[in-house]
Formats: structure tokens, sequence, C-alpha cells
């Protein structure tokens, strides 16, 4: 399956953009992961638990379940001291732990499932699975770019 490979290219291949989470995360420790270099910009700490979020949201949807996670719900965008609690490492292995959740359910599905519609499509979320899961690959890569952007910012542009 496509999707499964992207996952993983997305994760620690060689892309033809040059970046992936584990290139990224590699250069974020204890400390820098809950700076926040600019008063607006979120820390890569915040970036790695909303991407964790969304990851367990998505599975939750794929698996046939109604809508949980919203845009406003508090887990969304936890706060810098919320996550400081939980620990970097315990957010890094959460996050790889969602990444892996997600690539053995759908080993275990053929293309076809991907073409099923999500059964709580409405007017206003009319997709199928592989909406669901192209969408959250999208929303990887964008997010990879917010954390280089910190990165970026907390090395002073020496990265």
């Amino acid at each position: 399956m496509d999707l499964i490979q992207q996952l993983k290219d997305v994760e620690n291949a060689d892309l033809w953009i040059d970046e992936n989470f584990k290139k990224k995360l590699l250069k974020v420790n204890d400390e820098t992961a809950f700076e926040r270099p600019i008063a607006n910009l979120h820390s890569v700490a915040e970036l790695i638990s909303h991407l964790t979020e969304w990851r367990k949201e998505v599975l939750s949807r794929l698996q046939g379940n109604p809508r949980g996670l919203e845009m406003s719900d508090a887990a969304n965008w936890r706060s810098n001291e919320e996550l400081k609690e939980m620990g970097w490492e315990n957010l890094l292995n959460g996050f790889y732990t969602s990444q892996q959740q997600l690539i053995s359910f759908l080993a275990e599905k053929d293309d076809s499932y991907l073409y099923s519609p999500y059964p709580y499509a409405d007017a206003s979320f009319p997709h199928n699975y592989q909406y669901l899961a192209t969408g959250l690959i999208h929303h990887d890569f964008y997010h990879l770019g917010q954390i280089g952007i910190t990165i970026k910012f907390l090395t002073n542009g020496t990265t």
C-alpha cells in the first residue's frame, strides 16, 4: 500500500526534500524541545504532541469510529507546561508509537478498504478512508516544516 510507504518515508527516509522526522528530531533535546524561540511559534514538543493527537484521531476514524478530536479541544494544542510534565522522551515515544499503530492497521487492509466511505461522513465531511490517511500525511509534512523553522530559530540559523 503506497500510503504505508509514505508514512514510513516521512518518518525516516532519504526524501528529495532532504528532511524527515528522525533527522529533524535528532537536533532537539530535553531542553530545546519545549522552547518557543518566538512568542507565537510553537515549540517542537507542542508540534509533536499535536501530530500525535491527530494520528490517534485518524487511526480511530480509520477504525470506523465517529469524529472525536476537534480543533477546539485542549488536547489539540497542549501547553508546554503540561508537556514538560509528560517529558520529551515520552512525547517522542508516543509519536513513534502512533506512527507504528497506523502502519500496522493499514497493513491489514487492502486498497479497496481505502475507497470505502467514512461511515460518519456528512455534508461537511463526505470523505473516504484514503482521504483521511492522505490528509494525515499532508498534515505531517506541513508540521515537519514548522519543526524545521522552530529548530532554525533555536539554533540562530545554523541548522
